[in-house]
């Protein structure tokens, strides 16, 4: 199994700066792409940022400039530097990984989901 540890959410203020981390463990062969999606209360979840393991990049149109996704495959950990964070920002942000287990069987791994509040 895939464990994914999540961190870094919480209150900030609109224009703002948070940074959110989260960690894959377990009987990993190899990860392919790493993700960001959110939540926000009444709509459906919604990517973010994705990151491939090649470092090729991707933004939802709404963050783009705004927010960097970044990878440390050594670490088997990936980022989100969210900046300027604005009150739609709100959200819980959820941790996306695939690839494969060292049986070569394939994975999609989420995590639990941190809390982001972007208020006055």
């Amino acid at each position: 199994q895939v464990q994914l540890v999540e961190s870094g959410g919480g209150l900030v203020q609109p224009g703002g700066s948070l940074r959110l981390s989260c960690a894959a463990s377990g009987t990993i062969f190899n990860i392919n792409a790493m993700a960001w999606y959110r939540q926000a209360p009444g709509k459906e979840r919604e990517l973010v940022a994705r990151i491939t393991s090649g470092g090729k990049t991707n933004y939802a149109d709404s963050v783009k400039g705004l927010f960097t996704i970044s990878r440390d495959n050594a670490k088997n950990t990936v980022y989100l530097q969210m900046n300027s964070l604005k009150p739609e920002d709100t959200a819980v942000y959820y941790c996306n990984v695939d690839g494969r287990y060292v049986s070569g069987s394939y994975y999609v791994a989420w995590g639990q989901g941190t809390r982001v509040t972007v208020s006055s």
